[in-house]
């Protein structure tokens, strides 16, 4: 995990069941030494708190280098906008946001919710990708 910081969310939920998710992990698994994994939230969200740590399990599983995960805790400001390292240049505006690089060009990104989880939105996200 890089410098940045460190998200309790992201600690790895440790009832989700991998088994459920078999695709999603060899998918990620497959690119694990070549994709790096921005992930920008706040532990005081309560979205980041329900999705984040199945997120984190599934980064767990498939193995991914702790420094192919880089943590960007984000605070509110009052006005609702976000604060915190990589938010200005990254353009977060909703958290969780999960931006994935491959050789530092944006190729997926998360960004608060969509129909399905953040590890499957992203999956597919990379398999069209690459």
């Amino acid at each position: 995990m890089s410098e940045t910081g460190h998200l309790e969310t992201m600690e790895p939920n440790p009832v989700w069941v991998q088994d459920a998710y078999a695709d999603t992990v060899d998918l990620l698994s497959r690119y694990r030494t070549e994709l790096d994994y921005h992930i920008w939230g706040g532990d005081w969200c309560k979205d980041c708190r329900a999705q984040l740590p199945d997120f984190g399990a599934a980064l767990d599983a498939a193995e991914i280098p702790d420094n192919r995960i880089h943590h960007y805790p984000t605070e509110k400001e009052e006005d609702g906008s976000k604060t915190g390292p990589g938010v200005e240049e990254y353009g977060i505006e909703y958290i969780p946001t999960v931006v994935v690089e491959h050789d530092g060009e944006e190729i997926a990104r998360f960004v608060e919710e969509e129909r399905v989880p953040i590890a499957v939105y992203l999956a597919d996200e990379i398999e069209s990708a690459l």
